[in-house]
């Protein structure tokens, strides 16, 4: 079933309860938007494998992630509180109301390929850095997220020749999920691969079924390993398929076809991971029905945690543009506050 060794049981049962909260969380996030709770939402449905897996195998006091608009669950996997998460989801807060100092989680990044420049510059950071490191501490390691449209913005291909040259200790983790919004992989990656771009900056990179938990997990670690290990940037293609829309205001129908989606749709990784778990550990129904319960309970504290979430102070928008005000800031914040600080 699974050419990948299969985890100890904690850890794949972990795994699965990882994949069913993320799977609850998307597919409610999506009906708060249709109920007005949230004004928009990039669903991940049918991606949870490719980011439970990989977000598990991080360290999170020793490694950073730069993630895209799109990686709820890579910050499941990393104990984001979702509330906080989501913050941004609700136009409460840009970037999300959780610490990233404290959980390694950079801020949610709306600008396509964005976070990429930020993870190689962070992650050459550590690497002029590394004389300040304690002896016998691990080497930190930057794992950036974007999918198989971004990986044909310029910024990519500056990204990763740079990282390439400085060794940098980064791994560039593309969803491949079939389509870049509209457009399908085919009509806009030359080559037939990202993965295959890797060669070019002189960097070796994974091929891994998106779909598959513990396989996405394998490939992780041996990537973090590798980069940990001083030997420069990696990148891992995960091929998966995106079963929902671009965003809550997409409409796939109108450049796919539902044949193609039952396909996808055989291959669901939360179903593929409850298999494994019964095959392997003879895992009994009442496990699974614990953790749809569990589930469930965890999604009406979220979306109570969100419908009271409260606006944040008009002001804050004039702290965090720069580290010292400019005197063309200041005077647009004196000018908001002569226009509202009476209502």
């Amino acid at each position: 079933m699974n050419s990948t060794p299969t985890p100890p049981e904690e850890e794949l049962t972990e795994l699965y309860r990882l994949l069913v909260t993320v799977r609850q969380l998307d597919i409610a996030a999506v009906r708060w938007q249709r109920q007005g709770i949230i004004p928009g939402y990039a669903p991940l449905l049918g991606q949870e494998a490719a980011q439970v897996g990989s977000g598990y195998a991080v360290d999170t006091a020793l490694d950073f992630v730069f993630p895209t608009y799109r990686e709820m669950g890579v910050a499941r996997a990393m104990k984001v509180d979702m509330v906080q998460y989501m913050a941004t989801h609700k136009a409460t807060w840009h970037g999300g109301l959780y610490d990233p100092a404290a959980t390694h989680l950079a801020p949610i990044q709306a600008v396509v390929a964005g976070s990429v420049l930020h993870a190689v510059g962070w992650a050459h950071g550590q690497t002029l850095s590394q004389h300040e490191r304690k002896p016998g501490t691990g080497s930190p390691v930057a794992l950036t997220y974007f999918g198989d449209g971004a990986s044909s913005q310029g910024d990519v291909h500056e990204a990763m020749n740079f990282a390439a040259v400085m060794k940098a200790p980064v791994i560039f983790f593309v969803q491949n999920n079939g389509w870049a919004i509209s457009v399908p992989t085919a009509a806009q990656v030359a080559g037939g691969t990202v993965a295959a771009r890797a060669a070019g900056y002189g960097m070796p990179s994974l091929t891994v079924d998106g779909n598959d938990v513990v396989a996405v997990l394998a490939a992780t670690r041996q990537a973090i390993e590798h980069c940990r290990a001083g030997h420069g940037p990696m990148l891992i293609e995960a091929n998966t398929y995106r079963l929902g829309p671009h965003s809550t205001s997409d409409d796939p129908g109108r450049y796919r076809s539902l044949a193609d989606e039952q396909v996808a749709r055989s291959l669901d990784p939360v179903l593929r991971c409850a298999d494994l778990l019964r095959v392997e550990y003879g895992t009994q129904a009442a496990f699974f029905e614990a953790v749809q319960a569990d589930v469930e309970a965890e999604t009406e504290r979220v979306r109570e945690g969100l419908e009271a979430l409260e606006p944040r102070p008009g002001a804050d928008m004039f702290k965090y543009v720069f580290q010292e005000k400019t005197p063309a800031l200041e005077l647009q914040e004196a000018a908001w506050r002569g226009e509202s600080e009476h209502v």
